[in-house]
């Protein structure tokens, strides 16, 4: 029996899309960190120099939004860079401010350059954003060019104190940061387990991918000289190693059965998780004696609840003194700056189109609304920077929707606000509090997020370059308006194809990786090292969750998603072959085959990979039986089936539109006539 596919992603423009709350919990933590590195930097500038400038060291000090889930060790240094960066923004602004066609480029620049390395460098949202908001600030801050230091040094004040509040808990709770990945992943596994037998799973899969994927990252990430030779550094490597291999038996599991698993083996997981900061909450292996009782020791889910029980054993004590397991990771710490930006860089990667995209529209936008006669141009290139985040057609048509919604709404706020005359503590106090709010609730739901960010951001600019409170107010809105209608025009306009058009090669690095993996398991005439298994499945894990992403950002593109959506059973079935040889390379004895049968499969997945570039019908022929994993033989053959369905429907789609080209210039061709006679 093969576990049933999911349902195909369909991102839609909808009441719910606007106005639901997405799953996940209340980001408290961040709000209060930003609350309090606004109302202190923004309190601290004013003090020293003013309010006017003071607005820039309240939008420096969000360093604090970056780099919320890295090691401290790295998020010092991280996060001053993201400092210089708004260092930098507030300079280009600055120089840009004595001309506003000047100024509308170079937030346009500043929205460009700060995507691609913001992508490239795999800095978190809030992305450029901030970036773009500082900048085009700082090109509205009284002075010249004599200015430029002065505002370069508050926004340095603020990203300073962003810097501070960020790091506070570095002395208090020093590896909290890896523990939390570590417990994350846990906590994903066991939605995982809860999820064999239902519709949902191939979704779950994917975010369990995702959750030991970035553990992995967290984790090397900490290992800093000095830490990563104790006890507590060896524990929690050996935990990661554990649940990442306990994702691998599960996946096993998942493709093999077609009803639930007990909710006895889910719990044991999220227990689990508790202990990985506080070990004295682990559950007791012999927890799971009752629901192993029966089963065959070599079944899957023997072997699968033998790895939790072993996972919770090594959960149980504070260090970690066994030589044979995870003191290893076989990985760079982080991958050079340099291979980095030039691996963005590549053909095939989305980051270029991106920052392409972002940058073109920012810049149009800003000198169109100056065209018109805006007088606050920046609004709408930061409202255009805002909307365009959020990646494919329909995600920016419904982001686009939510800001101005949420804008609408929020100027009446703001206006009640201001119409008050507030004292300058009572503005710097307010603008934290939204600040604070609008972090508590963006990763939730948008809309709501732009009705607390727009009284902060009024609040912000009107005492930067205060203006009368109405006419403040209505070019808000309109701005914000024109803002979202552009964001959503540069997503339909530009590279809109990017993400579709790279789908294919995904799907083919996607076998190519799994060919590796499969071959090098197979072939009794190779042992693999402990590097190597490491190295094959960090590249087969990075290239399933890649393309998973790209397909999710293929879907939401309109009209471009009908060629997409036929690739779902593909998608799926490439990425079922990629776990279940992911899942071989955790096998400590795993069986081989002959050479022959390895040629066979070779010629194979060649094949599939020829007909998936050339989107044509694979001719496959027989595939090598592989009795050791019939799994990866059942995928296999869906994965040509579902390729043999996909070409034609797309076959039949080219002759309807051919159909419907030849009806038009039938009727083009009889009117011509009518008009003659």
């Amino acid at each position: 029996m093969r576990a049933q596919v999911s349902a195909r992603p369909r991102p839609r423009v909808d009441l719910t899309a606007l106005f639901g709350f997405a799953s996940g919990g209340w980001a408290w933590t961040t709000a209060a960190k930003a609350a309090i590195a606004m109302s202190s930097s923004f309190a601290l500038a004013t003090l020293l120099l003013g309010p006017q400038v003071g607005t820039l060291a309240a939008l420096g000090s969000m360093t604090v939004l970056y780099e919320k889930n890295t090691p401290y060790a790295y998020r010092a240094v991280a996060l001053g860079m993201v400092g210089l960066g708004f260092v930098a923004a507030v300079a280009a602004g600055s120089l840009a401010s004595l001309n506003a066609y000047a100024s509308a480029l170079a937030i346009g620049a500043v929205a460009g350059v700060a995507t691609w390395l913001c992508q490239a460098l795999r800095v978190d949202k809030p992305g450029p954003l901030f970036f773009v908001l500082v900048c085009a600030i700082s090109t509205i801050a009284p002075g010249g060019l004599a200015e430029v230091p002065l505002h370069a040094g508050v926004a340095a004040l603020g990203a300073a104190v962003g810097w501070a509040v960020s790091m506070a808990g570095a002395p208090v709770r020093s590896r909290h940061p890896e523990n939390r990945a570590v417990a994350d992943a846990f906590r994903q596994l066991a939605a995982l387990l809860r999820a064999v037998g239902t519709r949902e799973l191939d979704h779950v899969q994917h975010e369990a991918s995702l959750a030991v994927a970035e553990a992995w990252r967290i984790v090397l990430l900490g290992q800093t000289r000095g830490y990563r030779d104790t006890a507590q550094a060896a524990r929690l490597r050996a935990l990661l190693r554990w649940v990442s291999d306990i994702h691998l038996a599960a996946t096993d599991v998942c493709l093999a059965r077609t009803d639930p698993l007990p909710e006895e083996a889910a719990r044991f997981a999220d227990r689990i998780a508790d202990a990985v900061g506080r070990p004295e909450l682990c559950p007791s292996p012999a927890e799971l004696d009752e629901v192993r009782k029966g089963l065959r020791p070599r079944s899957l889910e023997s072997r699968l609840y033998s790895r939790l029980a072993r996972a919770a054993q090594a959960a149980r004590k504070p260090t970690h003194e066994d030589d044979s397991r995870g003191l290893e990771l076989y990985d760079q710490r982080h991958p050079p700056l340099h291979s980095l930006l030039r691996s963005s860089l590549d053909k095939d990667s989305l980051i270029v189109p991106t920052a392409l995209r972002m940058g073109i529209t920012v810049a149009v936008v800003g000198l169109a609304a100056l065209l018109m006669g805006f007088d606050r141009f920046y609004w709408v290139s930061i409202t255009a920077t805002s909307v365009l985040q959020a990646g494919n057609v329909v995600l920016t048509v419904n982001r686009g929707m939510q800001r101005a919604l949420g804008t609408l709404i929020g100027v009446v706020i703001a206006i009640g606000i201001l119409l008050l005359d507030p004292s300058l503590p009572v503005v710097i106090a307010l603008a934290a509090l939204f600040q604070g709010l609008t972090q508590l609730v963006v990763a939730r739901n948008f809309f709501y997020a732009s009705i607390l960010l727009t009284p902060m951001a009024l609040l912000l600019a009107h005492t930067a370059a205060p203006h009368p409170v109405d006419e403040l107010a209505q070019a808000r809105v309109v701005d914000t308006v024109l803002g979202a209608v552009a964001g959503m025009l540069g997503s339909v306009l530009l590279w809109r194809k990017a993400s579709a058009s790279r789908l294919p090669q995904m799907i083919v690095d996607v076998l190519d990786q799994t060919r590796a993996s499969v071959l090098a398991v197979l072939d009794p005439d190779v042992r693999i090292t402990p590097e190597r298994r490491y190295e094959l499945r960090r590249d087969l894990r990075a290239a399933l969750i890649g393309l998973r992403g790209v397909y999710d950002s293929a879907i939401g593109d309109v009209p471009r998603a009908t060629t997409t959506q036929p690739l779902w059973p593909v998608v799926v079935a490439a990425q079922r072959a990629g776990y279940l040889a992911l899942s071989t390379l955790a096998l400590e004895n795993p069986p081989t085959a002959s050479q022959i049968t390895l040629q066979r499969l070779d010629l194979a997945f060649n094949e599939l990979m020829a007909a998936m570039r050339e989107r044509r019908t694979p001719r496959l022929g027989a595939l090598p039986r592989l009795v050791d994993y019939p799994r990866i033989n059942m995928e296999l053959r869906m994965l040509s089936s579902s390729m043999r369905t996909a070409v034609a429907e797309d076959e039949r789609a080219a002759e309807q539109e051919q159909e419907r080209r030849a009806q038009r210039e039938h009727r083009r061709a009889r009117e011509e006539a009518d008009a003659d006679l």
